[in-house]
């Protein structure tokens, strides 16, 4: 209801003293506060995005919270899901972010949805709505997310992180761009490591977050000075924003239904791949690769394709480390052919996944080897819980 009837909605006294800050700003008022009480705002997702700006958003008192999020809370998330704490280890994101939503705003109503976003759902779930804010971190649900806003005619305010930079914009909001217009097409799959590969400064999700319950707020009171046509691009680590114009693109695809968006981003094309390469790929399980560096052997030679930093953190006994980058680019691969010397390769990694990526590379170079099934975590699980996980 971003026009609602402002006679209809009134504060009680509690109310007045809590938002009191507010309502002595000339932008917001008391007009303004009862826009935002009158207010409905969906969250997808209540990751490293979805903490921050749930916790604003509630404590600026959006009368409605919708949140949509299937996972449950890990002890990795603490690092920076600021919403979820100790006590929530191990139960759903949704509860857990409900609980402090209610702590800091009792007022507020909170719609839960435990489940994935999806094509057959995603209508339905965010029609009731006035604002989507997408907390997501992957491609499919983003392409979901945007399509489902441009046929309900819905603002997405939309954020991304990686490392130490992250972005913000509003997309489909009178009649500015989508983000279709920013990225009309999908990244091949595996292209842009996840946030659990590639790492994420904590406080930068808070940061990215906190823009956008910014614009999600701005939305509401009606200010048009938005981020709509505006791409804003922040580095952390050399605390620079800068900006980048987006327009419409004339000759976009016009969204007329919501589509397999799985398909649309490759992802199952690239499993089947994968699937298919693993048939050929020789594999071992931990225990083996313990039985063997028990053995005392000498005849292989054992490669660790994470990065220096993972290295540091924990290591399998023996492992030479080569990163996978360094194999991409090459100098890698010419590393294990000196090392090799006639002898077996056996790789690991985290999970298994990228060391069976570096496999594939020096195959095609001409060198064979052994993938170590789920990498250094199973190690550290199955073989030795010295070994710390991360």
């Amino acid at each position: 209801m971003l026009n609602p009837n402002l006679d209809e909605i009134q504060l009680n006294k509690e109310e007045y003293e809590r938002y009191s800050r507010h309502i002595i700003l000339p932008e917001v008022g008391l007009d303004g506060q009862k826009r935002l009480k009158s207010a409905s705002v969906l969250c997808i997702g209540t990751g490293g995005l979805g903490s921050p700006l749930l916790l604003y958003l509630a404590a600026a008192g959006i009368g409605r919270i919708g949140i949509v999020d299937f996972d449950i809370v890990d002890s990795s998330n603490l690092q920076r899901q600021i919403i979820h704490g100790i006590s929530w280890v191990g139960k759903p994101k949704i509860e857990s972010a409900k609980n402090r939503i209610h702590e800091i705003n009792p007022n507020c109503q909170v719609d839960l949805y435990e489940t994935r976003l999806s094509a057959e759902n995603a209508l339905d779930i965010i029609k009731p709505y006035d604002i989507v804010v997408d907390g997501t971190d992957n491609f499919p649900t983003r392409y979901l997310t945007n399509d489902a806003c441009v046929l309900l005619n819905k603002p997405n305010v939309y954020g991304s992180i990686f490392r130490f930079e992250g972005q913000a914009t509003v997309f489909n909001y009178e009649g500015g761009p989508n983000y279709r217009d920013l990225y009309p097409e999908p990244p091949p799959p595996g292209m842009v490591p996840s946030c659990a590969e590639g790492g994420v400064l904590g406080v930068l999700p808070g940061i990215v977050g906190t823009i956008q319950a910014t614009e999600t707020i701005k939305i509401i009171l009606g200010k048009n000075t938005t981020l709509s046509g505006r791409l804003l691009l922040f580095n952390a680590l050399e605390m620079k924003f800068r900006e980048l114009k987006l327009r419409p693109n004339p000759v976009r695809p016009i969204i007329e239904k919501l589509i397999d968006y799985e398909q649309f981003c490759g992802i199952p094309q690239a499993q089947a791949a994968a699937a298919e390469e693993q048939k050929t790929m020789s594999e071992m399980n931990v225990q083996e690769l313990k039985q063997l560096l028990d053995s005392s052997a000498d005849d292989f030679l054992l490669i660790d394709v994470r990065n220096p930093n993972e290295y540091e953190i924990a290591k399998i006994p023996g492992a030479v480390l080569i990163p996978l980058p360094d194999i991409e680019q090459g100098p890698g691969v010419e590393k294990v052919k000196n090392l090799l010397n006639g002898h077996r390769l056996i790789a690991h990694c985290k999970m298994g996944g990228r060391s069976a990526k570096a496999l594939s590379i020096l195959k095609e170079a001409g060198i064979e080897g052994t993938n170590v099934k789920g990498g250094i975590h199973a190690w550290s699980q199955e073989v030795d819980p010295s070994v710390p996980e991360y």
